[in-house]
């Protein structure tokens, strides 16, 4: 049973600037980089370890693993969490057998080879969506951060619709699927965003009361059961008291994934602000922001956005999209020149194959994530 007013509650008491961190990623085969459903191994594994017994979570098949920060009291407080977090999943893939890749889709694998893992959460799933799960072969970076006050939260999520397709198209890192190169920059975004129900970019709600009302109607319609089955790209999350924005492919390198953590964090509290300093946010229709959503996952940061809050809507250079987005939040997130998408897209015009391409992801994500220490 969904408890809005619990939920609401539970935002009247959170904390802002509270960070949360959930980083994706697929399960492989050292020999051939392939998927292979270890999920249940490495959490038995790990079950003895107090922090990863707390950090691991299953993420819809068995061939992904989900790792979480925990509550920080702030972004640095979580990127420490995180990384201690990763340094031990890491540690104990390589103890099992299991090498960690970070790309938004992995190239090679058949998504008919994949398997639910044994949940009744993800039972559901697969009983409610049947191929539209099954075709779900993603991985994605989620941050959560804390917001008081639930109307607050809502305006925060209608505030940042406009933001999202930035954010996609600064963390594009998916261009190929089913062993092909699909010609976009963030393929997840199409098989993810685009197949589930209740998911992509949300209505504005402009209050929690009007939130609550369409909750209370999924329930009352049998749509739903958990608001979890709400896979929007900002959500209010009713069991954490934050804002969640799940619009990013997951992340190449520790580096751009805790860049992009920071820049995350920080759009959600300038538009906290906003809020707070009673600032009026465009009003804009969905079919705008999708239209830029659309350009952010075929071209990414190679291709042109609109400006949807210039007096007049024009075209823009996608590759302004990260100045912008630190112009605007105030934080000067370090990020790469090419993203994912661009690097991986630079090795696909010389002549790579889906294979020699995915190698370097791995590589680069054994590099970076593995090796880090807590600073």
């Amino acid at each position: 049973m969904i408890d809005v007013a619990a939920a609401r509650d539970l935002f009247e008491d959170s904390t802002d600037g509270t960070v949360g961190i959930e980083e994706e990623f697929a399960l492989l085969d050292p020999q051939d980089h392939r998927l292979v459903p270890a999920f249940e191994r490495l959490r038995d594994a790990g079950a003895g370890d107090d922090i990863l017994a707390d950090a691991i979570a299953g993420e819809l098949i068995s061939s992904e693993i989900e790792i979480r920060s925990g509550r920080g009291e702030n972004h640095e407080d979580a990127r420490r969490r995180q990384h201690e977090a990763r340094r031990r999943l890491f540690s104990l893939g390589a103890r099992e057998g299991v090498l960690l890749g970070a790309t938004g889709t992995h190239p090679l694998s058949d998504y008919r080879e994949q398997h639910i893992i044994d949940t009744p959460h993800y039972h559901r799933v697969e009983d409610g969506l049947k191929y539209v799960a099954w075709r779900n072969n993603t991985f994605s970076l989620h941050v959560h951060v804390g917001i008081r006050g639930a109307d607050r939260a809502v305006l925060v999520c209608d505030r940042l619709r406009p933001v999202l397709p930035l954010l996609l198209a600064v963390s594009a890192n998916s261009p190929y699927v089913d062993g092909m190169d699909s010609g976009l920059h963030s393929a997840r975004t199409q098989i993810f965003t685009k197949s589930f129900p209740r998911c992509g970019i949300p209505d504005a709600f402009g209050s929690w009361a009007a939130w609550g009302d369409y909750v209370d109607l999924l329930v009352r319609t049998n749509s739903i059961i958990e608001f979890t089955q709400l896979w929007w790209s900002v959500r209010p999350h009713h069991d954490f008291g934050t804002v969640e924005v799940r619009v990013c492919d997951a992340q190449t390198t520790g580096a751009e994934a805790d860049g992009l953590a920071a820049l995350i964090v920080g759009c959600v509290l300038r538009a906290a602000a906003e809020v707070d300093a009673g600032e009026t946010p465009p009003e804009l229709p969905g079919r705008l922001i999708e239209e830029n959503m659309w350009r952010a996952l075929r071209f990414g940061l190679d291709g042109r956005l609109l400006d949807l809050e210039a007096p007049v809507v024009e075209e823009f250079p996608a590759s302004e999209a990260l100045d912008r987005l630190r112009a605007w939040s105030g934080v000067d997130a370090a990020l790469p020149d090419l993203n994912g998408a661009q690097r991986q897209r630079r090795m696909i015009d010389a002549g790579a194959t889906p294979a020699e391409v995915y190698d370097e992801c791995v590589r680069e994500t054994q590099a970076t994530y593995q090796e880090e220490t807590v600073t």
